[in-house]
């Protein structure tokens, strides 16, 4: 599809993007170079990440690649440091490396239930955090008018509740307070702006088909609303939002992308009964009101 934002709307921008290698974050990382950004990919895996940059160059993208684990605090900060050496400043951190399964919560080991929220949630706040002195207003590679961006990828898992889904609610849900604690504190203090995108069901996406195989995702589209399942094209176009200066005045927001998914629940009755199902229901309420005290005189 046509983007609908200017091409160098990220013009001179350098961005970071983990798990950008990949499903939501490979594109993430895409539409931000096409939009002018010259991009860092941080992964685990040395092929993933040499194929991704391949890609990215042979569409005009300036594109380096760096191996790296969320988890380890050497790792965040070696990585920054190689993008800062090699663009001269960072103004984009997108935090999309992510790691899930499904599992019933009684099958979860601790080990299970740490690994995703050390990935998701403390590997989330590590790279923040290592990155603040490369994104704070006067920081390293920085001008003293203004500081950079944080996008964190979430999701909607934890807004209710999730079936088989314990330990990424839990850590997706740390990921969203970690996203409005630090545009209340690196906001205020640094122009550091922080939001989040909570994606739906996204096609072509390793967590889509782990999640929502073929044999359920036939089943789940109908009760979506939208009947139809999101691209991760959508997911970038509002992350260019987010991090461009179209939504220079927005931060501490995680933005819901999924076409009201998480609104939706499974219809008890077939919409062509409810019509006459109301009619039933109201026409005996009529009738013989519930709860009204009956007079007796």
């Amino acid at each position: 599809m046509k983007s609908p934002f200017k091409a160098d709307i990220l013009k001179g921008k350098v961005g970071l993007i983990t798990g950008g290698g990949s499903g939501i974050g490979f594109e993430i990382s895409t539409q931000l170079g096409k939009h002018g950004a010259s991009i860092a990919i941080m992964g685990r895996r040395k092929h993933v990440l040499q194929s991704a940059v391949s890609a990215l160059q042979s569409l005009g993208i300036h594109a380096v690649g760096f191996e790296g684990d969320v988890r380890k605090q050497e790792d965040a900060k070696r990585v920054i440091e190689s993008t800062f050496k090699h663009f001269g400043h960072i103004d984009i951190l997108v935090n999309a490396a992510a790691g899930n399964f499904l599992v019933t919560a009684e099958d979860l080991s601790t080990n299970g239930f740490r690994t995703v929220m050390d990935i998701d949630s403390v590997g989330t706040f590590t790279m923040c955090r290592e990155a603040l002195e490369y994104l704070k207003k006067g920081g390293r590679g920085r001008s003293s008018q203004s500081g950079g961006s944080i996008l964190n990828i979430s999701a909607t898992l934890h807004y209710t509740a999730s079936w088989y889904q314990i330990h990424v609610s839990a850590a997706k849900a740390a990921v969203d307070s970690i996203t409005r604690n630090l545009a209340l504190e690196w906001g205020t203090d640094y122009d550091i702006r922080v939001n989040g995108i909570a994606p739906g069901p996204i096609a072509d996406t390793p967590g889509l088909s782990k999640l929502a195989p073929d044999e359920i995702t036939i089943k789940a589209r109908e009760h979506l609303p939208s009947y139809k399942i999101g691209d991760k094209w959508d997911i970038a176009m509002s992350a260019i939002y987010l991090v461009s200066d179209a939504g220079k005045f927005v931060n501490g927001t995680t933005l819901v992308v999924d076409g009201g998914h998480w609104l939706s629940h499974s219809r008890r009755l077939p919409k062509e009964e409810v019509k006459q199902l109301s009619r039933a229901v109201e026409k005996r309420s009529r009738e013989k009101p519930v709860g009204v005290p009956s007079s007796k005189l």
